[in-house]
């Protein structure tokens, strides 16, 4: 599974493309999950449709806090979010992608013929150009998106053996100081700290050389992982901005790590 052309797109050049694109929006919190709708409502860039991380791009059973939807539900969200196979995609979020991305993942995952985009600087970059903001919500006509044979690129917690695992939590969580929704705290042995926080500067992603110098460690045959699965997709992006190949991504992460009551390892070397 390799993207075929860049995955970001800039607020100048979206502003170019309204009502040519497929726009969603995915705003989110962690502490506050289902208050993602009120803030889209309150404005939104024109054409963009709400989508809801838990409801939309996570299924009610599997691995971890956020597995993933079965395949036909998935399909079935995407024509109902009004996306056909050739449509092309912009995808964005208030947290420099962190959400985001777990959609252009998924998309990417299925081989989705289109082009897949995420908006660099998200939200408070489109603000920031003075671009204009709508209010209220945008309904969907609905779309035909055809069937498709399953999710490539996922591996669950009995496929990590001797594999690369990037941990893209917070270097607090990673070495276990904290842990607010999982029932352990720490970090699956072996697990090396790539904190989300490193791709980013500004709110936008870093540069690709220097992305590149970020990862420079992490071997092709790496697995991305962090707490359940949205924000190992944020790593994904990066190494792909990085010129390297799509990486594995363990979407159960710790979140089924810790629920299998499985080792974990505190403080921070791997």
């Amino acid at each position: 599974m390799s993207p075929k052309h860049h995955p970001l797109i800039s607020a100048t050049e979206l502003s170019r493309l309204l009502g040519e694109v497929k726009l969603f929006d995915l705003r989110w919190s962690l502490t506050a999950p289902t208050s993602g709708r009120e803030p889209y409502e309150r404005g939104h860039i024109p054409g963009a449709v709400f989508v809801d991380l838990d409801r939309d791009l996570a299924g009610n059973e599997g691995d971890g806090r956020h597995p993933l939807p079965h395949i036909a539900d998935f399909v079935a969200t995407l024509g109902r979010l009004g996306l056909s196979p050739d449509g092309t995609v912009v995808v964005y979020d208030d947290q420099g992608g962190a959400v985001a991305a777990r959609m252009w993942w998924m998309l990417e995952s299925i081989g989705h013929p289109g082009r897949v985009r995420v908006l660099d600087g998200g939200l408070q970059e489109w603000g920031g150009h003075g671009f204009p903001i709508d209010t209220g919500s945008v309904t969907p006509e609905p779309a035909a998106y055809p069937e498709v044979a399953g999710y490539t690129g996922v591996v669950r917690h009995d496929d990590l053996e001797r594999r690369f695992l990037a941990d893209l939590r917070s270097p607090e969580r990673y070495r276990g100081e904290t842990e607010p929704i999982d029932p352990k705290a720490g970090h699956i042995p072996g697990a090396v700290n790539y904190p989300l926080s490193i791709n980013l500067h500004g709110g936008r992603f870093r540069a690709s050389r220097d992305l590149a110098e970020t990862y420079r460690d992490f071997p092709d045959d790496g697995v991305v992982s962090c707490g359940s699965g949205v924000n190992a997709c944020h790593g994904a992006l990066a190494l792909v901005i990085a010129g390297r190949p799509m990486p594995d991504v363990y979407i159960g992460s710790f979140s089924d790590w810790s629920r299998r009551d499985l080792p974990v390892s505190i403080g921070p070397k791997p």
